[in-house]
């Protein structure tokens, strides 16, 4: 079975949303099956991914950062789609962090790098804002050796 992570940015602009979208499927395109996903399920990319490789026929796996990890959705509505999406999940892999902060979001973006054969990388390409950002597990999963597919558009900025 295929394993392919992702990590990614929460706000994904609306002029590159269409063109994330079709990465996402391209790249899990032809694994019907036999592939296993790996999200954390934040609001934005992951969410976006775990959507499509469900799509996909593919086993989701979540990985949840930290004990406290629904506090930090933004709104019921954020909240419920997590939920759903949770409710899906083939596997609920569960971190030891009791709250949400940058070393257990790093430690969650680190277990899907270690654990996927491909990740994928809704990233504009900067730098991360706060440790365990897309560019820091971009860094991490290249020094592994993974394969990495970036999927954004050139010249947009995220907010």
């Amino acid at each position: 079975m295929k394993r392919i992570g992702v990590t990614g940015h929460r706000s994904i602009p609306q002029e590159v949303h269409a063109h994330v979208l079709a990465g996402l499927k391209a790249a899990l395109c032809g694994h019907e099956g036999s592939l296993e996903a790996l999200s954390s399920l934040a609001v934005g990319a992951d969410q976006l991914f775990a959507d499509v490789a469900l799509a996909h026929g593919a086993e989701l796996t979540v990985v949840i950062p930290s004990g406290d990890y629904e506090a930090g959705f933004a709104d019921e509505a954020e909240l419920r789609r997590y939920r759903m999406l949770k409710a899906r999940a083939a596997r609920e892999i569960r971190l030891d962090f009791p709250h949400s902060t940058d070393e257990a979001y790093f430690a969650a973006g680190a277990y899907i790098a270690d654990h996927c054969d491909r990740l994928l990388a809704v990233w504009d390409g900067r730098p991360a804002r706060g440790l365990g950002g897309t560019g820091d597990i971009v860094t991490y999963a290249r020094g592994l050796g993974r394969p990495v597919t970036v999927i954004w558009r050139d010249g947009v900025e995220r907010d």
